[in-house]
C-alpha cells in the first residue's frame, strides 16, 4: 500500500510538473507570458548556452507551442502554410501542409500567412492562417477537422493581413474576427471543430480603427471566467459559455481627440484580478479590475484601477509580474508601473531597436526581445537593472516560449533552444 501511494504521488507530481512546463498558448500556460522556470541562463550567444539549433525553411513571427516533448511551429514555405512538429531534442518529427498560398516563402517574417501562433493541449494542436484556414491536428500530424473562416463568415478586409492568434481556453478555441467587413467573436469546440456560438461585437469606431491585429486572451480567476477581445476602440469581456458581453473598457480612443487610424496591435493581458488594456500610437493604457467590472467602463469609471495617458506599446503586449506592469515600447523604452496604482517607477531605454515580440517573465527576470536578435534580461523590480544583453545572429519578431528550463527563440532563419548546459 505504501509503495502504491508513493507511486501515485510521484506520478501526480510528474503530471503536474509536465503541465506547468508546457507552453501551449501563445503567451504560455496561463496566457500572461509568465513561466515557473527557475533555472534559465541570464547569458547566451551564438555559441554559449545553446542546447541546439534547428534551421527553418522560411522566416516568420509565430511563436512555438510546446506540449511534453513536442514543439509545434508554423511557417509559410513552398506555396503553402506548413505545420512543423519538432522534438525537444531538435529533430523534425513530421510536417503537414495546412493550406495553399500564392507565396513561396517570405524573407520578411512580419508579412506571412503564418503569423497567427499555434495553440496545443494534450490531444491536439490548433492552427489558423492568414488565409482564414482553421484546423486541428493530433500529435502525430493527422488532421482532425478544418474550416475556412473567410468562406464561413466573410472575406477579411484588413490593411496589413490577418495576424490574430485565437485563444485556446478550457477545450474551446475562440476566434476574434474584427475587420471592416464584419466584427464577430466565435467559439469553436476543440474536439469537433463545430461552432458553439457566434456573437456580434458592436462599436462606434470608424475608418482604420476597424482593423485589429491584437489577439484575444482569457482567464479564470476566483470564479470569474472571461474571454477578452481587443480592437475597434474597445477591450471587451465575454461570457465563455455564450459570448454575451459582460463589460467593455472605453476611452482608449477618446472621442474628443479621436484618431481614425488607431489600429490596435498590442494585445491585452490579464493576471490575477487585473486586465491591462493598451491602445496604440503612444496613447494610453488602462488597468481594470475585471472581477468587479460591469457594463461600460469609461476613463475614471467604476472598476478602473488606474489609467495612464501616454506610453502604450504599439506592438509588444504588456506583462504583469509580481505586482508590477512592464511595457516594452516599439523603440526599446521600458516602462514599469505599479499594478495596483499605476504609479510609474521608471521609463528608460533598455536597448535601442525595433520591438515586435512580447515580453516574457521567469525567475525574477523580464525578457525584452528586439528584432535584431538581442534579448535584454531585466531584473524584476522597481528600478531598471539590466543583467545582460544577449545577441544572436538572426532577426526575431516572434515571442519567446519557455518550457522545462529551456528558452525557445524563433528567429527568421533558426529555432534556438537555450539553456544551461
Amino acid at each position: 500500500m505504501k509503495n502504491q501511494l508513493l507511486s501515485f504521488l510521484a506520478t501526480s507530481l510528474l503530471l503536474s510538473s509536465t503541465t506547468f512546463a508546457d507552453w501551449g498558448n501563445w503567451r504560455g500556460p496561463t496566457k500572461d507570458g509568465i513561466s515557473t522556470a527557475k533555472n534559465l541562463p541570464d547569458t547566451w550567444s551564438d555559441t554559449e548556452n545553446i542546447i541546439w539549433k534547428y534551421e527553418l525553411p522560411a522566416a516568420g513571427s509565430s511563436t512555438p507551442a510546446i506540449i511534453g516533448d513536442k514543439i509545434f511551429l508554423t511557417v509559410e514555405a513552398d506555396n503553402g502554410v506548413q505545420l512543423l512538429c519538432i522534438s525537444t531534442a531538435g529533430k523534425k518529427l513530421w510536417q503537414q501542409q495546412i493550406c495553399e498560398t500564392k507565396k513561396g516563402g517570405n524573407k520578411n517574417g512580419e508579412k506571412t500567412n503564418a503569423s497567427p501562433s499555434p495553440s496545443a493541449d494534450k490531444d491536439r494542436v490548433y492552427v489558423m492562417t492568414g488565409t482564414g484556414e482553421v484546423a486541428a491536428y493530433d500529435h502525430t500530424g493527422k488532421k482532425q477537422w478544418s474550416f475556412n473562416a473567410q468562406e464561413k463568415y466573410g472575406k477579411f478586409r484588413l490593411g496589413f493581413g490577418y495576424h490574430v492568434t485565437p485563444v485556446l481556453h478550457e477545450g474551446k478555441l475562440y476566434l476574434q474576427l474584427i475587420n471592416t467587413n464584419y466584427q464577430i467573436v466565435v467559439a469553436v469546440d476543440g474536439k469537433s471543430g463545430q461552432e458553439l456560438w457566434k456573437v456580434d461585437r458592436p462599436s462606434d469606431g470608424v475608418a482604420e480603427c476597424f482593423h485589429s491585429y491584437a489577439s484575444p486572451t482569457a482567464i479564470n480567476y476566483e470564479s470569474t471566467n472571461v474571454i477578452i477581445t481587443h480592437g475597434h476602440d474597445y477591450t471587451i469581456g465575454h461570457d465563455p459559455e455564450t459570448g454575451k458581453e459582460l463589460w467593455r473598457i472605453g476611452d482608449l480612443n477618446a472621442k474628443d481627440k479621436y484618431n481614425r487610424t488607431l489600429r490596435f496591435v498590442a494585445s491585452p493581458v490579464a493576471h490575477k484580478n487585473l486586465v491591462v488594456a493598451p491602445s496604440a500610437k503612444n496613447r494610453g493604457v488602462a488597468g481594470v479590475d475585471y472581477t468587479k467590472a460591469k457594463g461600460f467602463i469609461a476613463d475614471g469609471g467604476k472598476a478602473e484601477t488606474w489609467r495612464i495617458y501616454k506610453g502604450t506599446p504599439d506592438v509588444p503586449s504588456p506583462i504583469i509580474y509580481k505586482d508590477l506592469v512592464y511595457l516594452c515600447r516599439e523603440n526599446g523604452v521600458g516602462i514599469c508601473l505599479d499594478a495596483k496604482t499605476g504609479e510609474k517607477y521608471y521609463e528608460d531605454r533598455v536597448y535601442p531597436q525595433t520591438y515586435r515580440a512580447n515580453p516574457v517573465a521567469a525567475n525574477d527576470r523580464i525578457f525584452f526581445t528586439a528584432r535584431d536578435g538581442t534579448v535584454s534580461v531585466i531584473k524584476a523590480g522597481k528600478k531598471l537593472e539590466i543583467l545582460a544583453k544577449n545577441k544572436l545572429s538572426d532577426q526575431i519578431t516572434a515571442s519567446p516560449a519557455i518550457s522545462n528550463n529551456r528558452l525557445y527563440l524563433r528567429g527568421y532563419n533558426t529555432l534556438y533552444c537555450i539553456g544551461k548546459k
